[in-house]
């Protein structure tokens, strides 16, 4: 039997307006009239103040929440929080960055007001690490973001304070974005369903058009599958993409049986632990007796793919530091934290090697199509490791020993950046010794999304996904 310290659990469930509902029952509850959106926003608002001294996942508050204009909307009356990467008109975006002050938004991100377009009231905006690089929420001179299963343990990252809330119950959906792993990462960390979508099926965010090879998609974190379907529905309802075939609203599994590869260890050579090979194949298991056909497959990727993502990841920090005075006239790339800052001079010792990398970059869409071949979906571990102690990669370690600490954890994820692909973090029924949840990740070809939530959805009834509220406090 697993154990755990019980009282490093934390979680706002009640018997309230909220309640242990999804968003797509919240809102259900607020169009059928048995709780109102105000009633729901201030119920929602009072758990977050109930679990935001341990967690530490709010960056700032909307000072008078209320529902998105529009009658619309699969969530109206939802409250959520934007991630503060993400202009939300008001409030100030930070990056996490202690480098400047940050004024206050004078309009939306256009994801903004993409998500907006579903009906959620904005609450606030949740915290993140500096400018989105880390794989944990942690800072060198304030208080990390801390996992509501365990508040030793980290909640992952980017999307560290969304995921942190979801999971402890205090609002059920929150914004999340991904440019190497940072929705599908927290989402293991801490229990969630993670997607992030096909490149180009939500709208880009301004950073990202100017990018030579745009990396991120945004979409959210939630405790149910049929939340991340709804938002993707609300999103190509907001605007469909061009680029790729309607997906629709995908309410539940498929009947179809899929041909699934699977691997256990990183394409790169990164092996992943006991725990997390236990929670692969113990999800191969149940696919084979759902009648899917699961086979161990080999992606081939160019040994250069680790060096070269690093190499593109220290690019951005550079690009940051260089043009940071267009975030704030204060703006200081000396005080950029360690992680940041190493990246930065990482990418000036290599900058001649950046046509290649990017040429090489471009290239993996090629490698990776070619390992799909025969196949509907693909099956890895998120992360090589469990979710670690809060500490162990935080930005105050040294930047050769921090990179090594990543580069051997973040092993899966990145590649469906880079290619564009979609990827979805699930739930599984393992635990750590330390009951944090261990998630498990499928990816499939461009526009695979109803592929991907239909299995979830599959998965998510066979076993219903761990919840914190029943561990107690």
């Amino acid at each position: 039997m697993t154990t755990f310290d019980e009282r490093a659990v934390v979680h706002a469930f009640r018997d309230d307006a909220v309640g242990e509902h999804d968003a797509v029952g919240l809102a259900a509850a607020i169009r059928r009239g048995e709780v109102s959106a105000a009633e729901a926003a201030r119920d929602a608002r009072e758990r977050v103040r109930a679990v935001e001294a341990r967690l530490g996942a709010v960056q700032s508050y909307v000072e008078t929440p209320a529902p998105a204009a529009g009658a619309g909307g699969a969530f109206r009356g939802v409250p959520t929080f934007v991630k503060d990467n993400t202009d939300y008109q008001g409030l100030p975006t930070g990056h996490g960055s202690a480098a400047f002050h940050p004024r206050a938004a004078r309009r939306h991100a256009p994801f903004a007001r993409q998500f907006l377009s579903s009906g959620v009231t904005v609450l606030g905006k949740t915290r993140l690490p500096e400018f989105g690089f880390s794989p944990t929420t942690e800072y060198e001179g304030a208080e990390p973001v801390r996992n509501p299963w365990h508040t030793g343990h980290s909640a992952g990252g980017s999307s560290g304070g969304s995921a942190a809330l979801v999971a402890a119950g205090a609002v059920p959906i929150a914004h999340a974005n991904d440019g190497g792993g940072s929705i599908r990462i927290p989402a293991a960390c801490c229990g969630l369903v993670g997607l992030k979508p096909t490149r180009g099926r939500v709208v880009a965010n301004a950073q990202s058009r100017q990018l030579p090879l745009d990396i991120v998609s945004d979409g959210i974190v939630s405790r149910s599958v049929r939340d991340a379907a709804a938002f993707l529905a609300c999103a190509e309802r907001y605007r469909q993409s061009p680029e790729l075939p309607p997906l629709g609203l995908v309410e539940g599994p498929s009947g179809r049986r899929l041909r699934i590869g699977f691997l256990l260890d990183s394409p790169n050579g990164v092996r992943s632990d006991a725990a997390t090979r236990a929670a692969v194949t113990g999800t191969v298991a149940t696919l084979e007796r759902l009648g899917h056909t699961v086979e161990p497959v080999e992606l081939a990727m160019d040994p250069s793919f680790t060096d070269d993502f690093l190499t593109y990841w220290g690019m951005l920090s550079f690009l940051i530091g260089a043009t940071g005075r267009t975030l704030g006239p204060d703006f200081d790339r000396r005080r950029m934290d360690g992680l940041s800052r190493g990246l930065r001079e990482e990418y000036l010792r290599n900058w001649r090697r950046t046509p290649g990398v990017l040429r090489r970059l471009r290239r993996t869409r090629e490698a990776y199509a070619a390992g799909f071949r025969g196949l509907d979906l693909v099956l890895t571990p998120v992360l090589a490791h469990t979710t670690p102690r809060i500490g162990h990669l935080s930005p105050t370690v040294p930047y050769s020993t921090l990179v090594e600490r990543i580069l051997a954890y973040v092993a899966f994820t990145p590649v469906d950046n880079v290619v564009g692909t979609p990827s979805i973090s699930v739930p599984t029924t393992s635990a750590t010794r330390d009951g944090l949840p261990v998630g498990v990740m499928f990816s499939g070809r461009p526009g695979a999304e109803r592929k991907l939530l239909e299995l979830a959805f599959e998965l998510e009834a066979d076993r219903p996904f761990r919840r914190i509220q029943d561990l107690g406090l």
